[in-house]
C-alpha cells in the first residue's frame, strides 16, 4: 500500500499562454487536474517543492493528494512537461481517482541481490534488466510504489518473467491476461562472450 504524500497547491484561472509563462517565472509550475465527474481545475504548484519531488519513484507511480485550501484531491500524475533544455517543469496533468474503481498505473521495479546471485558472482554473465517498469492494475489503496525483484538465485542462463513477479495482495498484471506471449523477460542472465558473438553476425557487412 502507498504511503501518504501531499502536496499544497494553489488554484488558479484558464488563462492563455503568456500567463502561464509568468507563472513560471515566478517559480511556479501550471498544472490541470481532470477526470471523474467533476469540471477540470486549473492549479498551480511549487516549482522546487515538486523538481525535487520528481527525483523519487512515488511522485510517478503513487495517489498523490493535492491539498486545495484544506480541501484534498486524491491524483494520479499523467503527464509531465519538461523543457528540453533548461532546467524547469513547464506543465503537469493530473488524474482524478475513484477510491472504489480499478485503476492502471506504471510501477518501477526494484531489483535486489543481483550482486551476490549466481549470475551476479560470474564474471562471463551479463545481467540485463529487461524491463524498468510494469504496468499494473488494482484498486488506489492497493497501488505500490515499487515491486520488488530478487534475483539472489538468478543462475546463468536464468530468465525472470512477469508471472515470476511476487505482487501486493490486490495488484494484478493485466498483460498476463492477454496471454503466454505477453509473459516477457524481465531479467536475463546470458553469457557476456555469447552476446558479443550474436552481436557480431547480426552486424550489417560493409561493401
Amino acid at each position: 500500500m502507498s504511503k501518504t504524500h501531499e502536496i499544497k497547491v494553489t488554484k488558479r484561472e484558464l488563462q492563455r499562454k503568456g500567463a502561464s509563462r509568468r507563472l513560471r517565472h515566478a517559480g511556479v509550475i501550471p498544472a490541470i487536474v481532470y477526470g471523474g465527474s467533476a469540471d477540470p481545475v486549473a492549479i498551480s504548484l511549487d516549482h522546487n517543492e515538486i523538481w525535487l519531488a520528481q527525483y523519487n519513484d512515488w511522485f510517478y507511480s503513487s495517489i498523490l493528494d493535492l491539498n486545495l485550501d484544506g480541501k484534498v484531491e486524491r491524483v494520479l500524475l499523467r503527464d509531465m512537461q519538461r523543457h528540453p533544455f533548461k532546467q524547469l517543469i513547464l506543465h503537469l496533468d493530473f488524474l482524478r481517482v475513484n477510491e472504489n474503481e480499478v485503476l492502471t498505473a506504471a510501477v518501477p521495479l526494484h531489483f535486489i541481490n543481483e550482486d551476490t546471485s549466481p549470475a551476479g558472482k560470474a564474471s562471463d554473465i551479463v545481467v540485463t534488466h529487461e524491463v524498468k517498469e510494469v504496468t499494473v492494475s488494482c484498486l488506489p489503496k492497493d497501488l505500490p510504489e515499487s515491486i520488488e525483484v530478487d534475483l539472489g538465485a538468478l543462475e546463468a542462463g536464468g530468465v525472470i518473467h512477469l508471472s515470476d513477479l511476487k505482487l501486493p495482495k490486490g495488484v494484478e498484471l493485466p498483460a498476463l491476461a492477454l496471454g503466454k506471449d505477453h509473459d516477457d523477460a524481465v531479467v536475463t542472465a546470458k553469457h557476456g562472450k555469447e552476446d558479443a558473438a550474436d552481436a557480431a553476425e547480426e552486424a550489417p557487412v560493409a561493401e
